[in-house]
């Protein structure tokens, strides 16, 4: 008696692991790469308005 090895996987199986071209893995990084800067340019820019709320405060206080 062998085991049968099933055709369809079950839920939570991992897929079996596909080597990727050069290009495909240069492509990949770009793409991640993209996304990084442009989640640290949506970061940078809230800091930004924070920044300028504060020195308004710093006018403020000075005036006084």
């Amino acid at each position: 008696m062998t085991a049968e090895k099933k055709s369809v996987q079950e839920p939570g199986v991992r897929r079996a692991w596909t080597s990727k071209s050069p290009v495909e893995v240069v492509l990949e990084q770009i793409t991640k790469q993209e996304k990084k800067v442009a989640g640290l340019q949506r970061d940078l820019e809230d800091e930004k308005v924070i920044l300028n709320k504060l020195l308004q405060a710093k006018k403020v206080l000075e005036a006084t």
